[in-house]
């Protein structure tokens, strides 16, 4: 039934998998499906029908491309988290929750959680479309680091968006690189870190994309960060300077949005979270050249270990501080 297997997971972070199905059964065609998003029947057509389905899922994020070249009903007997359903060709009918959205290339059905859906999938044969799904921890999770406080309560989306002829290549083109990147098992959606940033960057795009009891305090600029806040990502900071921070690491380590702890460092500390975070680290590396001396280290490794990775930007800061060099530095150790 899989005709491709790619699975790669990273301590620490969530775990990437990428998956290629094709089917001619109803029943697999339905137990694929339950695998990544939830229990649901695929109802037997007039006729046999293909399927075809390419998976990525990392954490909470769910991205599916669903191909059926046939009239096809699915039903999902109960939802749990958020579903972006928005055909790439064809159309589809899609029920939940009293509401009626005819979804199609411009057109989106946005399901959150709760009771039955039944999605019917138009004559025009092969229909595909993209299905995203989020679960609640995961889209709530986002939203408060956004805004820099808890979420209570449902965020309530609206139950369709339309998809403007830009949004919709924006969200082809982004669809489309990440295909491609899982696809190459060198490319760098395979790494940790971009991993992250790209599901943190996909279900922000949606948060920003409709209208939710939230979007006001998303649009709006962020309050600056407390004093408190700002002291606890400094604290952060002068503990282990050599650990590769970003900025929403150390937001969450100060409890705040990344907007806010930014706002926050330029009121109160006058320059921004990794600016800072680069002075401190080129005082430690000026203080380790001017103490150790050429035989007993080099600039390279004084620049690793204090969390600097290249070495000409390293050499071109360092310049700039101190008015020499590195090398002259450790060659003039004390």
């Amino acid at each position: 039934m899989s005709d491709r297997t790619a699975d790669n997971s990273y301590r620490g972070s969530p775990k990437l998998e990428y998956h290629r199905y094709h089917s001619t059964s109803p029943v697999e065609s339905g137990a694929v499906l339950a695998r990544y998003y939830q229990p649901v029947t695929v109802e037997e057509p007039t006729k046999s029908v293909k399927f075809g389905f390419e998976a990525i899922r990392f954490g909470p994020l769910t991205i599916g491309m669903i191909e059926f070249d046939h009239p096809t009903r699915v039903v999902v007997p109960y939802r749990e988290g958020y579903h972006i359903i928005a055909p790439q060709r064809g159309s589809m009918q899609v029920t939940f929750d009293g509401h009626e959205v005819a979804a199609g290339p411009t057109y989106a059905a946005l399901l959150g959680p709760g009771g039955r859906g039944v999605m019917q999938h138009s004559a025009h044969s092969r229909l595909a479309y993209a299905s995203v799904a989020i679960d609640q921890a995961g889209l709530d999770g986002q939203l408060e680091r956004l805004i820099g406080r808890p979420v209570v309560g449902p965020i309530h989306l609206p139950p369709e968006m339309s998809l403007p002829a830009e949004l919709c290549r924006s969200w082809a083109r982004l669809f489309r690189l990440l295909r491609q990147e899982c696809r190459n098992g060198q490319g760098l959606i395979h790494q940790p870190l971009m991993a992250e940033q790209f599901r943190r960057c996909i279900i922000t795009g949606l948060l920003v994309s409709v209208p939710h009891r939230y979007r006001d305090e998303l649009s709006n600029g962020a309050r600056p960060a407390q004093p408190r806040a700002i002291r606890r990502a400094v604290d952060a900071i002068h503990d282990e300077p050599e650990r590769p921070y970003s900025v929403a690491d150390l937001a969450d380590l100060a409890g705040v949005s990344v907007r806010s702890l930014q706002e926050g460092f330029r009121s109160h500390i006058g320059a921004p979270p990794m600016a800072y975070l680069q002075a401190v680290r080129l005082t430690h590396a000026h203080e380790t050249l001017s103490h150790a001396g050429p035989e007993r280290t080099t600039v390279a490794d004084v620049a690793y270990r204090w969390g600097f990775t290249h070495l000409g930007r390293f050499a071109q800061m360092y310049h700039a501080r101190y008015g020499v060099h590195p090398s002259e530095t450790l060659r003039t150790a004390i």
